[in-house]
């Protein structure tokens, strides 16, 4: 919140009863010290009013009027060097000429408004107070003589169209008030730069003090900035060709806002908040010396981002521990043919003291800096989408010192600045030179290498394809397995050579009349038991077809499943579930032979005791 000692503090003549109290003026009825015009819907009064420390001297000034006293901020005075006093009483009336007119009481001009409109004597002009603080006086017809927002004191109000050019001739500027509670005009100015006619600054007397922002070039441009809580400020530049002026309007249903420069020279944004009843400072330009004309050094910029502002060296400088003021050095100094890149700096407010090249695209504008040792930094801006008038292109170059630059979060645009490389850089650049090559051929050959891969597992999965349609046609003659050959697996013959390490000796697990059998071990670590029909055991195709299709509908937990088979050329695989507690035969032969163990140890014993009941009679 602002210091209310910032704001001036007036007190309102009511002196007299009011005579007065509408939004309208006319030759009729001027307005005297204690009359006051209010806006139609209150908004703005016009009147005279007082300074706090002088009571004898009396302004013609438009403040808001329904808020509390005490923060009624005047945005206009018409008399400001020229004050009336309580001595000789003056009065605003409208002349025969149609012009507004203060005058005193012994018939000295102290103000009036300057029209070119040649008006009939008999017309009876008139003045009214609109609700945008706009004092308009007009003809009976209604047309416009002369308006308030065209002739602005130190405010600029919503709405307001601030000339600041004219057929490429300043006209407008905003003067501060000299002081506190002194409305004559001030030390500190606000308008357009006539050097350069790009930039809106303000002035401490002749001296360049704060550079408020560059434009862009375009027809219409503009950015935001937040009011408070419930409001948003938009600033509007805008070109007709011949007029260039600068606007701001506020969002729906916000509450007051005024752009007032002050006594001190700041340039501030200001909403009403009625919560608190005082004039909230939502922008100040510049804020706690920042922002003033040079303060953060050459190659410094002014960080408006954070909380706080603060003072930062571009990137690639660092500040001089030789200089105390605050001074940036280069990390790696430029040196003409050698080596050097550009950085591109985002959100900035560029420099000052540019040089504007015009029609050049952004490859040109980059030569441009390139080709020039001189050169420091450059800035572009294509504006086709923006309805610019005559050159679609806007390029900024720099040679020299780099000075009042800022970096904010409302509005920026690309800086690009020169930087050299350093040593290390160079000779990083001459590694990366030699290890490129070697990487980038690596990665052609790995490339390679998957491609081969990818191809390769491709043929295998075509020829298992291929194989398994060949299965299909050798199963699908019989018609006891339904419509389930498709889904019936199959296992390629070369992963039943891996299973059983080519069928080796030591995998086998016994064999018969029809062929061998050997334990193998499939890709998923599943044991199985793998039955090889030999060449010689007689069993063809049909055979082979016809035990596949008993075995598959032959499903009991006492019977081992038949999990897939294999057609491999002549040879002719079944791939069974493997049982680990041996073959049917060594249960029933060793349970025969546990019994007849048991009944050849059952007759000796009998013989035994048959032998030890056998005795001899004693003599």
């Amino acid at each position: 919140v602002m210091d209310m000692s910032c704001f001036p503090i007036f007190i309102l003549l009511f002196l007299f009863p009011f005579s007065k109290s509408d939004d309208q003026l006319t030759q009729g009825k001027p307005l005297s010290p204690g009359d006051i015009l209010i806006s139609k819907d209150g908004v703005f009064a016009l009147g005279f009013f007082s300074p706090a420390n002088s009571n004898k001297s009396l302004y013609v000034g438009i403040w808001f009027y329904n808020i509390p006293e005490s923060s009624r901020a005047i945005v206009w005075v018409a008399n400001r060097d020229n004050p009336a006093t309580t001595a000789s009483p003056a009065a605003l009336a409208i002349s025969v000429k149609s012009d507004l007119v203060l005058s005193d009481s012994g018939g000295h001009t102290l103000w009036m408004t300057k029209n070119n409109v040649t008006a009939d004597e008999d017309a009876r002009a008139s003045a009214v107070l609109l609700d945008t603080g706009n004092l308009v006086l007009r003809s009976p017809n209604g047309t416009v003589i002369w308006q308030s927002f065209d002739h602005p004191t130190d405010t600029i109000l919503p709405g307001m169209r601030f000339l600041l050019s004219y057929k490429g001739r300043v006209m407008g500027r905003l003067v501060a008030w000299k002081g506190p509670d002194d409305p004559s005009v001030g030390d500190f100015s606000f308008g357009l730069d006539p050097d350069l006619g790009m930039q809106i600054v303000t002035w401490h007397g002749a001296k360049l003090y704060c550079r408020i922002s560059v434009w862009n070039g375009a027809s219409v441009s503009g950015g935001t900035y937040p009011g408070n809580s419930s409001s948003v400020v938009y600033q509007t530049i805008v070109n007709t060709g011949d007029r260039f002026y600068l606007m701001y309007s506020i969002s729906d249903d916000s509450p007051y806002a005024r752009i007032m420069l002050d006594y001190t020279g700041t340039m501030s944004l200001l909403t009403w908040n009625s919560y608190s009843s005082s004039w909230i400072a939502t922008s100040e330009r510049p804020s706690g010396g920042y922002g003033v004309y040079g303060s953060c050094g050459p190659f410094g910029y002014s960080d408006f981002t954070g909380a706080t502002p603060t003072c930062q060296c571009l990137d690639g400088f660092e500040p001089d521990p030789m200089n105390s003021s605050r001074v940036c050095r280069r990390v790696e100094a430029l040196k003409c043919g050698s080596k050097n890149h550009f950085l591109r700096l985002s959100g900035m407010k560029v420099p000052d003291r540019f040089l504007h090249i015009r029609n050049r695209s952004f490859d040109q504008c980059a030569a441009e800096c390139s080709r020039n040792c001189s050169c420091t930094a450059y800035a572009y801006a294509n504006l086709s989408s923006a309805g610019t008038l005559g050159d679609q292109t806007r390029c900024l170059v720099w040679t020299g010192e780099l000075v009042d630059t800022w970096k904010t979060n409302n509005y920026g645009e690309n800086l690009y600045i020169r930087l050299g490389d350093s040593p290390a850089a160079v000779h990083k650049n001459s590694n990366l030179v030699k290890i490129l090559p070697p990487v980038v051929a690596c990665l052609l050959l790995l490339t390679c290498i998957a491609l081969v891969w990818k191809c390769e597992y491709r043929g295998v999965r075509r020829k298992k394809e291929i194989k398994k349609k060949l299965m299909l046609r050798y199963l699908s003659a019989s018609s006891e397995l339904g419509g389930k050959n498709s889904d019936f697996p199959f296992v390629s013959f070369e992963d039943i050579v891996a299973a059983t390490d080519n069928f080796s000796d030591s995998n086998m697990l016994g064999m018969g009349g029809f062929g061998k059998v050997y334990k193998g071990i499939l890709e998923d670590d599943k044991e199985v038991a793998i039955k090889r029909l030999g060449s010689g055991s007689g069993q063809g195709i049909e055979e082979f077809r016809n035990e596949v299709t008993l075995i598959a509908k032959l499903q009991h937990r006492n019977l081992v499943r038949l999990l897939s088979c294999c057609i491999h050329d002549d040879e002719k695989l079944l791939i069974y579930e493997y049982m680990p507690n041996k073959s049917l035969d060594s249960f029933l032969f060793g349970i025969f032979r546990l019994l007849i163990s048991c009944c050849t140890k059952f007759s000796m014993d009998r013989i035994k005791l048959a032998g030890m009941n056998t005795f001899t009679p004693i003599a």
